[in-house]
């Protein structure tokens, strides 16, 4: 799986790489800005048209594949979830379209770019959905395919309408891609879906609502409130600064998110499904460790790397934007703490255990965008890394700590219980 992800991703890094640098030759660091708002608002919608049900397929999914009975319940209430998620968060849309585009963008002009995702709300939901049972089948190897035709595809489709209508045509490529994420799926991945999901049979009724509830709480406060800082904070830096400055850390927030992409698709593929079934602390050092020896080691080399090559990366992406490359060195030392502390959280998502997660969710947006704030004042954009770094810090001690007790109490539960026998 990790041989296989390592090949997706580095295509994707090439022609990422590529992309990025006709991007920055046509719009700059201003329209690049622009697009990373963007980004931040679709990845947000990704939750909240479907209410945050992801995590719940990939682990319900993982329990009942044999269970075709559990399965349309769970596939039904999905659906419930998506036809609320997408008639909210569309109409709010579409209804507020002029101050949402003047939050974003500084500017009324686009609009009518946020009345196109509010018609295209549906299709980031059943996109998300769809995802959600690739993972939960840990099927890695057909969603390799669907990764890398479906990104082929929208980055093509982004290179024509850049070139053909500039920046308006790569930000309404940039909306169109769920569309073409969810047609790529299904070419590809009908076949297995049909087996899962009945469609024919799918109600308007949701018996899984309590608990897929409790994993739209845990995705609202992941992925909506996370991109909603993003965006806070890229807002803040092009309120008092520049657009050009808030689109340098947009520009190392992109490289990031690259090599992430490595590691986020094996949570969901293989983290979260294989942590669903551990029950002992023991079994659990094990698969993390075993993970880690996995992980740690190419992501070490990859990001010193990254580190060295720098000034490259720069000049090959980013020409002349040399306010880049003092923010290297706290963007890779804090990603790095946050891949070995990730590992830890998904025991929460496996678990559903919602108040921890909740808690540690909150407690690093909270530090990032108050660090944000503050440290921005004395040190500029690099404050914003700065920031970043100090809370996967703080972030990866408290996770390791509250994984550790959970443990520890379930043992000496166990240990209450067989006394009580006795």
């Amino acid at each position: 799986m990790t041989s296989l992800n390592a090949v997706v991703v580095s295509i994707r890094l090439v022609i990422s790489a590529v992309i990025q640098r006709l991007l920055f030759d046509h719009i700059g660091a201003e329209g690049l800005f622009k697009i990373g708002q963007l980004r931040s608002l679709t990845q947000l919608l990704t939750s909240v048209a479907s209410l945050g049900v992801f995590n719940g397929v990939v682990k319900y999914l993982a329990e009942y594949k044999e269970d075709k009975e559990q399965l349309q319940k769970l596939f039904s209430s999905v659906f419930v979830f998506i036809v609320f998620g997408s008639l909210a968060s569309g109409l709010a849309l579409f209804l507020f379209s002029n101050p949402i585009s003047e939050y974003l963008f500084n500017t009324a002009d686009f609009a009518y770019l946020v009345k196109l995702i509010a018609v295209l709300v549906p299709f980031i939901g059943v996109q998300r959905v769809f995802n959600g049972v690739v993972n939960g089948l840990s099927e890695y190897k057909q969603f390799a395919k669907i990764e890398l035709a479906s990104y082929i595809v929208s980055a093509a489709l982004l290179v024509v309408f850049l070139l053909q209508y500039n920046i308006d045509g790569a930000l309404i490529a940039i909306v169109l891609a769920p569309v073409i994420q969810v047609s790529v799926m299904l070419v590809i991945f009908f076949k297995i879906l049909r087996e899962y999901i009945q469609f024919s049979k799918l109600s308007f009724k949701a018996p899984f609502a309590k608990g897929l509830l409790a994993f739209a709480l845990m995705s609202f406060v992941s992925t909506v409130l996370l991109h909603f800082v993003e965006i806070d904070v890229r807002a803040m830096l092009a309120d008092r600064m520049t657009e050009k400055d808030a689109g340098v850390w947009t520009n190392v927030s992109f490289i990031s998110s690259n090599y992430m992409v490595f590691a986020s698709s094996l949570f969901t593929l293989y983290v979260i499904p294989k942590f669903a079934g551990i029950y002992t602390g023991s079994a659990f050092k094990k698969e993390v460790f075993s993970i880690y020896k996995t992980l740690l080691p190419i992501f070490g080399v990859g990001m010193i790397l990254v580190y060295l090559l720098r000034n490259v990366i720069i000049e090959l992406l980013y020409p002349g934007l040399v306010e880049m490359e003092p923010l290297f060195k706290w963007q890779l030392f804090g990603d790095f703490i946050r891949l070995a502390s990730l590992v830890l959280a998904h025991q929460f998502l496996a678990k559903k255990m919602v108040r921890n997660f909740i808690f540690t969710e909150i407690l690093s947006l909270s530090l990032f965008s108050g660090f944000s704030y503050v440290l921005v004042q004395d040190y500029g954009v690099e404050g914003v890394v700065i920031a970043h770094f100090i809370r996967y810090v703080i972030y990866a001690v408290v996770v390791a700590f509250l994984v550790w007790r959970h443990f520890n109490n379930r043992r000496n539960s166990s240990e209450n219980s067989e006394e009580t026998v006795l």
